[in-house]
């Protein structure tokens, strides 16, 4: 195992069984760089929220050791080890009967984050995902779009500046729009902000689009880890049907169709 400081999370020989003879992951090893987006790439059913679960423990492996920072996830506190960790999912997630700022601020009052410091953070977290705070801060999830409860749990993800970020298909069940506006103003934050990011997405477009690498899972296991141009040039027979659908979606749109 390699727990160097060049490695943020590691999974080593890790498998996860259900009802305990139904495997949805086997033997992976997967080490992901600090600083680095890696995607999560596969069918549904793939394995790839089961994979990010186990990083923060709301998922315990059956075999082998998850690592987050050099520790086993099963020697941290798993309180802290949440904290530690940002964590956005489809439809945000949020407490509908908290105010925008009262769920963006949630992780540092666990913290016990004195209440200027609170402040401070939620504006500025809310503006960094495009929320000014004099016009958000007091809504309630009703009352946003669906792209702007998305940035809202993008915000509440950031707020308490983990160093490690977890998505898990933040921005699939919004409109194709919304979508590209939000994943074009991912990768800028994912410029400013430098941190771990592990992404799960099925969109191929998605993957290539956003990540470092892409690691391409099936059955629950690993087929291989991409750059995004390495992946576009394997032959390897598991990565050629998301190229055929992602040439497919080019020509379509080139042809202006």
């Amino acid at each position: 195992m390699n727990d160097s400081p060049a490695t943020a999370i590691e999974f080593a020989n890790v498998t996860y069984r259900v009802n305990g003879n139904r495997t949805l992951i086997s033997g992976l090893n997967l080490s992901i760089r600090r600083g680095e987006t890696l995607m999560l790439l596969g069918r549904s059913g793939s394995g790839k929220t089961t994979t990010l679960k186990l990083i923060n423990r709301l998922l315990a492996q059956s075999a082998g050791t998850v690592l987050v920072e050099g520790r086993s996830t099963a020697e941290w506190d798993v309180i802290q080890l949440r904290r530690h960790i940002g964590y956005a999912i489809q439809e945000a997630g949020l407490f509908p009967h908290y105010t925008v700022k009262d769920n963006v601020a949630l992780v540092p009052r666990l913290e016990r984050w004195d209440a200027a410091r609170i402040a401070a953070r939620v504006r500025e977290v809310l503006q960094l995902v495009g929320l000014p705070y004099d016009e958000f801060a007091g809504r309630y999830p009703d009352e946003l779009s669906g792209g702007q409860r998305q940035r809202v749990g993008l915000a509440r993800a950031l707020a308490s500046d983990p160093p490690i970020l977890l998505m898990d298909e933040p921005f699939g069940a919004l409109d194709p729009i919304t979508r590209a506006e939000l994943q074009q103003e991912f990768i800028q934050l994912r410029k400013s902000l430098r941190k771990t990011v592990v992404f799960v997405t099925h969109d191929v477009a998605e993957a290539l689009m956003l990540g470092d690498r892409v690691a391409l899972m099936d059955s629950g296991a690993l087929k291989g880890i991409y750059a995004p141009a390495e992946f576009l040039r394997s032959t390897d027979a598991f990565v050629q049907p998301y190229v055929t659908a992602f040439r497919a979606g080019q020509h379509i749109l080139n042809s202006g169709a």
